[in-house]
């Protein structure tokens, strides 16, 4: 039988941002228990939730200052506990984030790391007389002065996310345990962050320049050799624990690097950002990626099929804004070959917010980047250029009616509520066949009904003049998927008599055998007879 998670539709969950229940203006585990009924009626199968660790919060949680508690923003452990067990009694499971390449500096590890030279937790982190030319994937050098010791560390990202030295044997024992003492509070998994930035190379070699496009190749900075042997005892740690699933974010939009990392052994999957990333839309690129990436898995993989995400523009944003072209990526994403990750607003088409002052920017990558424009740049050439990096635009609150303050809190949240939540929003969706709430319930289910459509291979998969089309069988059905993205009718070739499961456009077929495609319609038919 196939693992669980290959049947599953996932939901990605921004803590700060999908409900509060305590009236603090930011979201809470006794919130999203509150909204564990609205998520299985949705339909999804399986939780993402972002990090809810004790942190000074730089990056929002990702630069974690204790691994074995709660932060009191989002509860206590009695809380978490009743989360999970709230959700396993609605059979769905949870895996949450952990961010194994780095940690606060507030973190008592480096805290007494950075006490002296001589500390025994001294080589926990990467620590150097001089620094070599690496850039922070945030701003700026990736190495930062700390005077008292006269040496430099490093830091992939925020100067307050230092970087483990993962070369060190007690490092790997020590986040080892981490991942156990989670595993034993019932969590399903995990979704480890930049997990191809592990350092367990000590080279430190100067990374090359690019000066046709003005900035440095990160070719000495990550996917070093080591890191796959270390990404295999992450692997046997997690899998000594029955039925727990391990999705990797690799930094990278290469197939190739890519599929180093998930397999027999490694991580179960890793996130396909050569799919997920596509920055404006294009229906034949995005055809290619899924081509690629079926001949590089040569269906010994399983991919992962996602358009949005906390660290990304919003997909509907990203694509247009256009709310049919929305549906079909929608139905793409669940009725294509992979493993599917909704992120939280999507389902009933939350758009980017754009801040109009640096002052409510609350997303570290963007405040770094308008300090760096502004140098060159006016005021509000500056704001542009943050809110292009900034990751808010996709942070704000879930929608959840028209209420104040989108009915996510009582009270101002932490982060700006958009002006569209008035008409986009729970509430005016959930009783409206024609929504992007109802759509996605729709699709849910029918995933849920038809295992072609979670596990099935590809008969065909085909592109033609704006139009994505597959087939995907297993031994007991074949069903069609046809993704009109043209403002066009588009003929299908069908010579099986079919039945029509879901389209976006109508409730019946004219014929069974002369079968058109509407614009901007996504159609699932069935074929009638069996294999």
């Amino acid at each position: 039988m196939a693992k669980w998670w290959k049947h599953s539709a996932f939901y990605e969950i921004y803590m700060p941002s999908f409900k509060d229940a305590n009236g603090d203006g930011v979201g809470d585990f006794a919130g999203i228990t509150s909204k564990l009924d609205y998520l299985k009626d949705l339909g999804v199968d399986g939780l993402w939730l972002t990090p809810f660790y004790p942190s000074p919060k730089v990056d929002n949680g990702y630069d974690i200052s204790d691994y074995y508690a709660i932060d009191p923003t989002y509860g206590t452990m009695e809380d978490f506990k009743n989360f999970i067990s709230e959700a396993h009694q609605r059979n769905i499971r949870v895996i949450i984030d952990l961010v194994l390449n780095h940690t606060s500096s507030e973190h008592q590890w480096f805290q007494e790391s950075k006490s002296s030279r001589n500390h025994p937790k001294r080589d926990w982190y990467i620590w150097r007389d001089e620094p070599n030319n690496w850039e922070s994937f945030f701003s700026g050098s990736a190495w930062e002065y700390d005077e008292a010791t006269g040496q430099y560390y490093y830091h992939a990202f925020a100067k307050e996310q230092v970087d483990l030295n993962w070369a060190n044997p007690e490092v790997q024992k020590a986040m080892s345990d981490v991942m156990k003492f989670w595993l034993e509070k019932g969590v399903d998994g995990f979704r480890l962050d930049v997990i191809n930035f592990l350092k367990v190379k000590d080279t430190l070699q100067d990374n090359p320049y690019d000066h046709e496009k003005n900035e440095q190749i990160h070719l000495f900075d990550k996917d070093q050799e080591g890191i796959l042997s270390a990404i295999k005892d992450i692997a046997e740690t997690v899998h000594q624990y029955p039925d727990k699933f391990l999705v990797g974010e690799v930094g990278s939009e290469d197939i190739e690097i890519l599929k180093r990392y998930s397999g027999t052994g490694k991580l179960d999957v890793s996130f396909n950002f050569n799919i997920g990333s596509i920055s404006e839309f294009d229906a034949e690129k995005l055809f290619s990626r899924l081509v690629e990436t079926e001949e590089a898995y040569e269906s010994v993989q399983m991919p992962t099929l996602f358009f949005s995400s906390h660290d990304m523009s919003r997909h509907i944003s990203r694509f247009g804004g256009d709310e049919e072209r929305a549906k079909l990526i929608a139905a793409l994403m669940l009725t294509a070959k992979g493993v599917p990750f909704i992120y939280q607003g999507d389902e009933i088409g939350m758009q980017d917010w754009i801040a109009d002052d640096i002052s409510v920017m609350m997303d570290v990558q963007g405040r770094l980047a308008f300090e760096e424009a502004i140098k060159a740049k006016t005021k509000e050439e500056a704001l542009a250029v943050a809110n292009e990096r900034s990751r808010d635009k996709s942070r704000t609150p879930m929608q959840w009616s028209s209420d104040a303050y989108a009915g996510f809190s009582e009270v101002r949240p932490w982060i700006t509520v958009p002006d569209g939540s008035s008409e986009i929003n729970v509430q005016n969706q959930q009783d409206n066949p024609d929504s992007m709430l109802s759509f996605y319930k729709r699709l849910l289910q029918l995933r849920k009904e038809h295992p072609s459509l979670q596990t099935g291979e590809y008969e065909f998969l085909r592109y033609k003049d704006g139009m994505i089309s597959f087939m995907r069988t297993n031994e007991v059905e074949r069903t069609w998927v046809a993704l009109n993205f043209s403002e066009e009718v588009k003929p299908l070739k069908i010579e099986e008599k079919v039945s029509l499961l879901l389209s976006n456009k109508r409730m019946a077929l004219e014929s069974e055998t002369a079968i058109v495609t509407l614009p901007n319609e996504a159609l699932v038919l069935k074929e009638d007879s069996e294999k």
